[in-house]
């Protein structure tokens, strides 16, 4: 679950790590009400990044500056993403910029703290190009992340006195939000120099979505849409796409498979969902509703393997909410012939093999033989 920069800049308060002073705006209008001292930096709030090249960061020295950025800003689109709102907050004099975040290294399998002197810019682009400047340490679980970790990696990045005290006094606490809050990323960059002092002048922060049931304080995540927030709470993993064929299947890597069947074919699925293993008659008659409530969806194309998931269960579930679309099926696995009994009495046969299957679902889509 993605925040936004003011969200994310909100917790860092809350871990009291410096920030600029700032509000948001979801109106051009509201900019005269803002009462922070000129010069502003306004900045579009999306889910997204490269929002400086798409024009939507800029800085006012003055009132009218300050209206006609808010003006070209809000309503934009970036990257596909409408901007709602606006982040307004004092414009500050850097003197010198780093790189600090905490992440979850699957490789490490712990949290990694990485820090850089070439902040500012993509860290991609900094390991890419010079990964020299790029320091690393992964943080033991048991210990965590000490203030003496912090000291030793900012002398990597050849800070001392009163920034290397500042730099431990962030890393530190940037760290506590990432386990307090469950954070898969929590980053700043940049980690400015400003006056003297250590400024957080950005902020990204990723909360694991596993872990979101247990911080009821989070906003709304605005990346999913009502569909998928409705699966959500039915158990059910759904992700929206872009075509016309519906997708169910039992298992990530069967769905995922699924998918790209149907785009070999020529088709386009309309979206990822998993029941599961395991799933119930229950479970089967919720997903074929989630499914069918997305506009543009033509066919409807269910690849079940029964191992856990009893092929019985499914086709009862079927039986039970027989979908609108045009259905393809593919069964086989535990109760495979009870399943298929099941579904003749209702009307539809079953295939086999699941090429013929996503064959036939692009072909009723339009998209193919």
């Amino acid at each position: 679950m993605k925040l936004h920069e003011y969200q994310a800049k909100d917790l860092f308060r809350a871990h009291r790590i410096p920030v600029q002073n700032g509000t948001v705006i979801e109106r051009a209008d509201e900019i005269d009400a803002v009462s922070l001292p000129y010069p502003l930096v306004l900045k579009a709030q999306v889910l997204v990044g490269g929002r400086g090249k798409a024009g939507g960061i800029k800085l006012a020295a003055t009132p009218e500056d300050a209206r006609r950025h808010a003006a070209a800003i809000l309503g934009m689109s970036i990257k596909g993403e409408t901007v709602r709102r606006l982040l307004v907050a004092e414009a500050v004099d850097i003197a010198a910029e780093y790189y600090l975040a905490f992440i979850v290294d699957r490789g490490a399998r712990a949290l990694s703290a990485i820090a850089s002197a070439a902040g500012g810019i993509d860290i991609e682009d900094v390991a890419r190009t010079a990964p020299e400047k790029i320091a690393k340490a992964a943080v033991d679980p048991f210990l965590g992340f000490r203030p003496f970790h912090a000291r030793e990696l900012g002398r990597r990045l050849g800070l001392s006195g009163a920034l290397l005290g500042d730099f431990v006094t962030v890393a530190t606490a940037l760290y506590r939000l990432c386990e307090g809050e469950d954070a898969e990323l929590a980053e700043i960059n940049p980690l400015a120099v400003v006056s003297g002092r250590l400024l957080a002048v950005d902020a990204k922060v990723i909360i694991d979505d596993n872990a979101v049931f247990r911080h009821a304080e989070l906003p709304t995540n605005e990346e999913m849409t009502e569909l998928e927030r409705a699966a959500r709470a039915g158990g059910l993993s759904y992700v929206e796409l872009d075509g016309d064929i519906a997708i169910i299947g039992n298992g990530a890597g069967l769905v995922m498979s699924t998918l790209d069947m149907v785009a070999h074919f020529g088709g386009a699925p309309a979206n990822f969902l998993d029941v599961g293993g395991g799933a119930t008659e229950a479970n089967m008659r919720q997903a074929i509703d989630i499914v069918g409530r997305k506009p543009g969806v033509r066919v409807l194309f269910v690849n079940i393997f029964g191992g856990i998931t009893r092929c019985d269960d499914i086709a009862r579930g079927i039986a039970a909410n027989r979908p609108a679309l045009p259905l393809v099926v593919r069964l086989t696995g535990t109760n495979e012939d009870e399943g298929r009994r099941i579904l003749k009495d209702a009307g539809f046969d079953a295939f086999v093999e699941p090429e013929s299957a996503a064959q036939r679902a692009v072909a009723l889509a339009g998209g193919g033989a």
